[in-house]
């Protein structure tokens, strides 16, 4: 058995911005199941959700401040969280990266140190909890300097850095070493530098004894200058230690049991599924229409996720015999631009702006296809949601979502394999005329029912996933 601390920036149903927040609730959850030891740590923040009993544990000092740390659970689960509590850094209310403006808070490099070294504190057993960690597995920037100063410690545990999204590197301005208190060994190009500046990300990529991300393709892109952002040549330097594993989805995601949805149904009884599309359009002002061919987006609204490729088919999207259904939040410019839209045309497009879990889970039980035409996705959760739910993704040919779907095709149909909808080319044109292809084949009422089964069939369990990572945490010499 081995003992894991999970350290992350944010956690569902703690908190939750994207992706992140599901891998870092359900993979400590299958892995506990696969009978490890597993310890969630993140910080408690102001605007955390939670409905367990939260406990007290110890108090400690962290540079100058003084950090809590509380105890609760994941819900529905044994696995053991501890809340980094430091009010003057997490207390505010909102987003746990930036303001109501959407600018980063300006003290972010301070805030995530500081949970750096809090989550070391307690990984080598400095709070006096009597349990010390065997693996730290740290998930994106703000957990980049954990494996830099625990390489400087005296027997510590090993380390595994996870990249969800390399675009996000947590970068500060090189006079943040001597605020940070940053050791000199670490400064080096060779370490945390990075042209001029400081790079907690590269704390990670650097340090840690194994690397991952989220699908094996983009293992492969992250290392092109396309999709490196500058970290290509460390990512090659390290490609040995460097690994692909797909994420899983939640048992949460799933038509047969799903709290939020008015109809569960399963593969023997796609029939029903209609009905949640009846209860989408009713909840959305659209017009009710069981044959309408629905699609589904749900997203952050900026340019990685292929918004503006969206907007670009508008009107002619439109134009076609189609409801689209939009769930998000983002850039400014494109939430005017789907607003102005959804006004001009409100018998074809519901927009909600923001995120609401329950209207996620009754889009993607309700809609047809969903749209995924991001530029670069690293993994992607929503088009394995969507094939749980015959709901059949429509995505550009990158990432996590190559991995995930295949194309359907003549053959792919004949041998049962198709489960979704894939464009290459990065254009608006593109996009249009594979939404034109699922229109057609959706017309075809028992190509598409056996489209559904396939993807209803795929495997994407945590339990495949988690045992991947363990097998990596033992392959650490």
């Amino acid at each position: 058995m081995k003992k894991i601390l999970f350290a992350t920036s944010e956690a569902y149903p703690f908190i939750k911005t994207g992706g992140l927040a599901d891998v870092s609730s359900s993979l400590p959850k299958a892995l506990a199941e696969l009978h490890q030891d597993v310890r969630l740590i993140l910080p408690n923040y102001g605007a955390l959700k939670h409905n367990n009993e939260i406990n007290f544990r110890s108090e400690f000092r962290v540079g100058m401040h003084t950090v809590r740390l509380l105890e609760t659970k994941l819900p529905d689960s044994e696995v053991i969280v501890w809340l980094v509590d430091c009010p003057e850094y997490f207390g505010m209310n909102g987003n746990p990266y930036v303001d109501e403006a959407g600018d980063s808070y300006p003290n972010n490099a301070e805030r995530f140190a500081l949970f750096c070294r809090a989550v070391i504190a307690v990984a080598m057993n400095r709070i006096q909890h009597d349990w010390k960690a065997d693996i730290v597995h740290c998930n994106d920037w703000q957990t980049g300097l954990i494996p830099a100063l625990l390489s400087l410690e005296y027997q510590c545990p090993q380390t595994v850095f996870t990249i969800h999204n390399i675009a996000y590197q947590g970068l500060f301005s090189g006079l943040m070493a001597s605020v940070l208190r940053l050791p000199m060994p670490l400064l080096s190009q060779n370490g945390l530098e990075f042209h001029g500046m400081i790079s907690f990300i590269k704390g990670g990529l650097v340090y840690a004894d194994k690397i991952t991300t989220v699908s094996p393709t983009y293992v492969q892109e992250i290392q092109t200058p396309e999709f490196g952002y500058g970290l290509e040549g460390l990512l090659i330097y390290r490609n040995n230690d460097l690994k692909g594993i797909i994420n899983g989805i939640d048992a949460d995601w799933n038509p047969e049991n799903d709290l939020f949805i008015p109809q569960k149904y399963s593969i023997n009884s796609l029939q029903n599924k209609v009905i949640n599309k009846i209860a989408l359009q009713t909840q959305l002002n659209l017009p009710l229409d069981e044959n309408v061919f629905v699609i589904g987006l749900i997203s952050r609204l900026v340019e990685q996720k292929g918004i503006d490729l969206v907007l670009d088919c508008f009107p002619a999207l439109l134009s076609l015999p189609i409801q689209i259904v939009i769930l998000g939040s983002g850039n400014k410019d494109f939430e005017k631009q789907l607003s102005q839209f959804s006004a001009i045309y409100p018998h074809k497009m519901a927009l909600s702006l923001g995120y609401d879990e329950s209207l996620a889970h009754l889009i993607e039980a309700g809609s047809d296809v969903f749209l995924m035409p991001s530029r670069f996705e690293p993994c992607g959760l929503n088009q394995m949601y969507s094939q749980r739910y015959g709901t059949l993704p429509i995505v550009r040919n990158t990432g996590g979502l190559a991995d995930t779907v295949v194309d359907t095709l003549p053959n792919t149909i004949k041998d049962k394999t198709a489960t979704g909808f894939i464009f290459n080319e990065e254009s608006p044109g593109a996009l249009l005329e594979t939404i034109k292809r699922a229109v057609l084949l959706h017309s075809f009422p028992d190509i598409w029912i056996g489209l559904q089964t396939n993807a209803m069939t795929c495997d994407f369990s945590w339990e495949n996933s988690a045992r991947q990572y363990l097998e990596l945490y033992e392959s650490i010499e």
